[in-house]
């Protein structure tokens, strides 16, 4: 039937008011949450209060990201359930609008959200998150080497406070361990530069890079050739491959280049790949939680009981959540292909939220 834009507008007005509210409780959770966790990890680290609400803020878009389809779910939940406890959804339906109807302007906004938060807040989290990471690193983990790939190949920078090396390599092969076209600048306290090593190749041996057919220089410049040269290191491939930039600090633009510039310099990039096609996905999965919530407050309208509907929606968002981890581990493992496993729980959650509301729905 055709029905007036006001109904439309009330909600889709109704629907976001109620996941805002959702979304805003989660985030206070996870601030709170945060902050305990950051004060335990910290704990005898020279770390300040100061810092420590500094990390949580920057880490808090990234983990707000991460709840929002719960926060679509259970918003959802909350709004169709208030709509049928007032009555209104019951008149609606007595109106002639079925299910599929109202659900109209709760999909449009869930996909609105999803684009808006592949699109413009994942670039935000992204950036807040390199640098909570940084923090991270420096007061928490006490990491000393850091690995980046461009187009123009890889820099791996290793070391401590009395001595760093940056190490620069055109191509790579075995997962970092091997480097053709190898320049390291080598530096000593407070970046003092002392010299640079040239060479063909590099192996990551026990405790030691392995440079064959180096031209070794000092601060002075003048160069010495060595068949063999090593250079002492405390990296080992597992370190390497972890110091890889974690996906979330990487904003949804930014995501196709740097897969393609791993994959050029020799590296997997399944986990990225991932990354990209779980965001490629997060619309659609919106769009299944408004199904699930929507065949929830069907139920509520027929049968009453607000506590075990919220309960089951609450343990459907969490069958997802794990449904999706198992998809992702799936898909880094191989046994998966990358882009089945990314949309795999968006489909399913698609499937099961219209059957239940197919299964309810008589109109």
């Amino acid at each position: 039937m055709s029905w007036s834009w006001t109904l439309y507008r009330y909600l889709a007005v109704q629907f976001l008011l109620g996941v805002a509210v959702v979304y805003a409780a989660f985030l206070v959770l996870a601030f709170s949450v945060d902050i305990v966790n950051l004060l335990n990890r910290t704990s005898g680290h020279p770390v300040t209060m100061a810092v420590i609400v500094g990390m949580a803020m920057l880490q808090l878009p990234d983990l707000g990201q991460k709840m929002l389809p719960f926060a679509v779910l259970l918003g959802g939940v909350f709004t169709f359930a208030r709509l049928s406890r007032s009555q209104e959804l019951v008149a609606t339906r007595a109106a002639g609008v079925s299910a599929w109807d109202f659900l109209v302007p709760p999909l449009a906004v869930a996909v609105a959200l999803g684009v808006f938060a592949v699109t413009l807040f994942t670039p935000i989290s992204a950036r807040m998150f390199t640098e909570f990471a940084g923090l991270e690193a420096r007061y928490v983990k006490g990491e000393a080497s850091q690995l980046s790939v461009s187009e123009n190949g890889l820099w791996l920078r290793q070391g401590d406070e009395t001595q760093q090396s940056v190490i620069h390599a055109l191509r790579v092969a075995d997962q970092g361990q091997h480097l053709e076209d190898v320049i390291v600048f080598l530096y000593g306290a407070n970046d003092h530069f002392l010299g640079r090593v040239d060479a063909k190749t590099g192996q990551l041996r026990e405790h030691a890079w392995l440079l064959r057919d180096a031209f070794v220089s000092g601060a002075e410049g003048s160069p010495s050739h060595h068949d063999t040269y090593t250079l002492g290191t405390t990296l080992t491939p597992e370190q390497i491959q972890e110091s890889f930039a974690s996906p979330d600090t990487l904003s949804f633009w930014d995501l196709p280049g740097f897969i393609r510039a791993a994959q050029a310099a020799g590296f997997s990039a399944v986990r990225y790949q991932l990354y990209l096609y779980t965001l490629y996905a997060l619309p659609a999965l919106f769009a299944a939680m408004v199904f699930m919530a929507a065949s929830f407050s069907v139920r509520l309208s027929r049968e009453g009981g607000v506590a075990k509907v919220i309960l089951f929606s609450a343990a459907c968002g969490f069958a997802v959540y794990f449904f999706s981890d198992l998809t992702r581990v799936l898909g880094q493992s191989g046994a998966v292909p990358p882009l089945l496993a990314a949309t795999a729980p968006a489909i399913a959650a698609i499937l099961i939220g219209m059957t239940l509301l197919f299964n309810q729905e008589d109109g």
